[in-house]
């Protein structure tokens, strides 16, 4: 590839920042194999040329496409006139550098500054509040949509929940949600990434609680019903297996979507999220877990050993090594979303009555990390792109659940195979 294709600046589509990175790499090989239907142009951006470079050469190998002519525009995240430059070629940014925590503001404001949409896979809750809390009027301004939190953290749970809002007769109350990911013979592995995420957010949540302060200045109606509290560790008979809180980014994306869509006037829904269990053994193996990796994170000794044996703190679930292919093909979700609200009523009539109506809705898919996740986030681009008139008439930071509630988005991802169906009514 010569210096002339990769230096040229055009303006692109879609860039993925961060296309060397694990996500990065699966998120190229979704683009290309999807792109072409899309009409739309695209590049790969990040700060090693050789390595970009590879990316291309290995996806074309995995995808049969030959991508040795796309174009690679040279970004790095501690170069802000290089996030700039970028920017200024985009139309969307996929942004695929984390932690987010470290590595997403400065891309988020390059973005905004120079008037490219701006996308990511983020599950750090108090990065996306803090988008959200010093972003929205800005990007609002430049006309740019700021959407976080677009793969497996939190498409399945926030358009699960709109899905559920949007098929349910009458007036949806709460919604449980149950996450069940389920590892194939090889076993699953998570990202070093994702583990390095969990643990400075943790380790920051106090920060979260002072944000939303200031953020959600003020309160939700209080509802008529309030949704169940649960033990932190419990047996659920809607799905016939032990459960604990789920610690993702899945509630707080909820409830900012049920803030966007109380503003419009639509009854906000109650959300908890929990994860599913095979056995009882396992639920409290994994509730010692969480209680090992609480304490170590609140001080930076701790952290230091979980970010340096990832492996060894977390059972082998995280690792500084590559999940392999057998991994990731054998590896799957379902998400069951158990609703239930006040059938055929109006608002006027919630402090009258009991909710009298269910709906159970299922989201199923491949691996969530590396085969769901590039899946939702390339999905994003394309509606954000060729569905302009269907999302919020006033740009700004938002949720998934919030910009593409009235696209074709679950459509789309249902043909991908991350199904959204309704179980039961």
């Amino acid at each position: 590839m010569s210096e002339e294709i990769a230096v040229k600046a055009d303006i692109y589509d879609i860039i993925i920042f961060g296309a060397t990175g694990l996500t990065g790499q699966y998120v190229v090989d979704e683009i290309a194999k999807t792109i072409e239907s899309e009409k739309l142009s695209w590049a790969v951006a990040g700060r090693n040329m050789a390595k970009l470079q590879k990316v291309l050469e290995e996806s074309g190998n995995r995808t049969g496409n030959d991508l040795s002519e796309m174009p690679i525009v040279i970004a790095d995240v501690d170069n802000y006139d290089s996030l700039k430059d970028m920017a200024k070629q985009a139309k969307v940014v996929l942004n695929c550098v984390g932690p987010y925590r470290f590595h997403g503001s400065n891309v988020v404001k390059a973005c905004i500054e120079n008037c490219a949409h701006y996308l990511d896979v983020s599950g750090e809750p108090q990065f996306l509040e803090k988008c959200q809390l010093l972003y929205s009027k800005e990007a609002k301004e430049n006309n740019v949509f700021i959407v976080g939190s677009c793969g497996f953290d939190s498409i399945p749970a926030d358009l699960g929940v709109v899905y559920a809002q949007d098929n349910f007769k009458g007036i949806l109350n709460c919604v449980e949600g149950y996450l069940r990911i389920r590892a194939g013979p090889e076993g699953m592995r998570g990202g070093f990434a994702t583990w390095q995420s969990a643990i400075h957010g943790y380790a920051h949540s106090k920060e979260t609680g002072l944000q939303r302060k200031q953020l959600y200045t003020t309160p939700l109606p209080k509802p008529s019903h309030k949704i169940v509290k649960r033990d932190n560790i419990f047996y659920s008979d809607e799905v016939g297996e032990y459960c604990l809180p789920f610690p993702g980014s899945d509630r707080s994306v909820v409830y900012r979507t049920q803030r966007y869509n109380h503003v419009l006037e639509r009854h906000p829904v109650q959300f908890n999220a929990y994860l599913r269990l095979p056995s009882m053994f396992y639920a409290y193996l994994t509730a010692f877990v969480g209680v090992i990796f609480a304490f170590l994170c609140s001080f930076s000794f701790g952290r230091y050993l979980l970010e340096s044996y990832p492996s060894f703190f977390s059972f082998g679930v995280f690792s500084k090594t590559q999940p392999t292919l057998e991994q990731i093909e054998g590896a799957s979700f379902t998400y069951k979303l158990f609703g239930s609200g006040y059938e055929g009523s109006s608002d006027d009539d919630l402090q009258n009555q009991s909710p009298d109506g269910n709906i159970v809705v299922s989201v199923t898919g491949p691996e969530p990390g590396y085969v769901t996740t590039p899946i939702c986030l390339v999905q994003c681009a394309y509606v954000l792109l060729a569905e302009k008139e269907k999302l919020p008439g006033e740009c700004g930071v938002y949720t998934p659940g919030a910009i593409f509630a009235k696209t074709s988005i679950i459509d789309r991802l249902t043909e991908k195979n991350v199904k959204f169906s309704i179980v039961e009514k």
